[in-house]
């Protein structure tokens, strides 16, 4: 009876050894899919995206690579949940995945400057001081950028309200963060950028749109002279005008420009097939016709990119000026968030380039 009670007691302890080795080996795994998805997929995912590959003509005829080109990378509609319609859960999920994503898109790609496209705040349009200064604390945590890497952010309707809700004090709350004025250029390796304040553009006359449209003009001006002294063209009205690069420029806004809908976006960030052919209602959902012309006329624009929409869209304008409309940068909003690289190059280097 001994040696059977001996024996029961060994295979008892054996057992408990085998079941505890199952658990740490069961929690190992579990840890390691842990880090796989939390961590490491990001990378995965990421390390596939490379920048344009550009080539320049050297003036003997010979090709090479430029390394004087900026890489801009562009992201919108972030929509950082609010105390007032954000769950603690959500914004926990929702804003590790997105700061993740950020911060390893800037470890393997390093653009040298990062624009976003409005829509930073879910409730910036109605937050009180106190939860404005927590979704900017919040904010800066998880789009924390090394100073040698430019954060650029347009002001979106969510930001300060659609025009019927913006006020002076939320504009001037937004500016005073984000350092954003309604006109503002940013110049980069000879590539112009005009960050619009598109909410302004209501074409009423009020106040704030009136001082933006004031300032977009002025900037307008102040290219358009740059391109003609560039051309060695003699204007007096130019003669007192400060030079900035003689660069066509790179609209940035939150509104796209108008357009009835979605309906000839095609690949896989665009719109669902039930969507794309929702009319899109002007001052809205895109900008009215007469602001759209105006920014076209003003400008003459290489390139435009939006956001609003949450979802992808390339179109022309008079059948040449190409405008994209970056997807969301939520997976609250869509389950495939992105982000656009670019090499834009500067007037002299367009004439004699190659982008693939």
């Amino acid at each position: 009876m001994a040696t059977m009670r001996f024996n029961l007691s060994i295979m008892k302890t054996l057992h408990l050894k085998k079941r505890g080795c199952f658990l740490l080996k069961l929690l190992c795994l579990v840890v390691l899919v842990l880090i796989f998805c939390e961590f490491l997929i990001y990378y995965v995912v990421i390390f596939q995206c490379h920048w344009p590959e550009v080539k320049i003509e050297a003036h003997r005829g010979s090709k090479q690579s430029s390394t004087s080109v900026v890489k801009a990378m562009f992201l919108s509609d972030t929509h950082l949940l609010g105390e007032i319609k954000g769950h603690w859960l959500d914004k926990l999920r929702r804003e590790w995945q997105m700061e993740r994503a950020f911060q390893t898109a800037l470890s393997l790609l390093q653009p040298d400057i990062v624009f976003i496209l409005g829509d930073v705040f879910d409730e910036g349009k109605w937050s009180s001081s106190q939860a404005w200064a927590d979704d900017v604390r919040r904010f800066q945590k998880m789009f924390w950028h090394p100073v040698h890497i430019d954060l650029m952010v347009v002001v979106g309707n969510h930001d300060i309200g659609f025009h019927y809700e913006m006020t002076t004090y939320k504009l001037k709350r937004f500016a005073k963060v984000f350092n954003f004025t309604a006109g503002k250029l940013v110049s980069r390796k000879g590539v112009n950028f005009v960050m619009v304040n598109s909410v302004a553009l209501e074409g009423d006359g009020c106040t704030i749109c009136s001082r933006a449209e004031a300032k977009l003009i002025k900037l307008s001006q102040k290219l358009n002279c740059s391109q003609q002294q560039e051309q060695h063209h003699s204007n007096k009205r130019c003669s007192d005008v400060e030079q900035l690069p003689a660069s066509e420029p790179i609209l940035l806004q939150h509104y796209p420009l108008y357009r009835r809908n979605d309906a000839e976006c095609t690949g896989e960030d665009s719109a669902l097939p039930e969507e794309k052919k929702i009319p899109f209602k002007e001052k809205y959902d895109v900008l009215s016709k007469e602001a759209s012309q105006k920014l076209l006329w003003w400008f003459h624009p290489r390139l435009i990119l939006s956001g609003h929409t949450h979802s992808a869209c390339e179109v022309l304008h008079k059948g040449k000026i190409p405008e994209i409309s970056v997807p969301s940068f939520s997976w609250r909003n869509r389950n495939n968030p992105s982000f656009i690289m670019t090499h834009p190059l500067t007037t002299s280097e367009r004439g004699s380039s190659h982008l693939s």
